[in-house]
């Protein structure tokens, strides 16, 4: 498992997705073929702009070590790009077309001497 977590960390700290040269879709997670040009595709790997507008969210108040309680929302930055992350903010503060920006932060750590895991979430723009 630990060799994957290193191939992977660019994925993890970044929002690198894929975007297809012959018919302008962007896509995330990054993909090898494009689902709309299949064999026709020209997909090259590009990072993703992290502003964008929450469309849809939903209130977490049970789970386990997790501060609760916590936002989770369907969020579409600006190439149309559309994804489902963590918004951080109280949850009194979210709406539906609310402005947001990618921010690194904190996913957790294995115990008090173990890896601590940063990534990708959201906050107010």
């Amino acid at each position: 498992m630990i060799p994957r977590f290193w191939r992977k960390i660019k994925y993890r700290y970044d929002l690198n997705g894929s975007y297809c040269e012959n018919c302008g879709n962007y896509f995330y997670p990054p993909r090898n073929l494009c689902p709309i040009c299949r064999r026709k595709s020209k997909i090259r790997e590009v990072q993703i702009d992290g502003e964008g507008k929450v469309l849809s969210y939903t209130v977490v108040h049970e789970g386990k070590n997790l501060k609760k309680p916590y936002i989770v929302a369907l969020i579409e930055l600006k190439n149309g790009v559309k994804i489902v992350s963590q918004l951080v903010c109280d949850p009194k503060d979210v709406s539906i077309g609310m402005k947001v920006r990618r921010a690194f932060r904190k996913y957790g750590e294995d115990g008090e001497e173990g890896i601590i895991y940063y990534g990708t979430k959201f906050v107010p723009a």
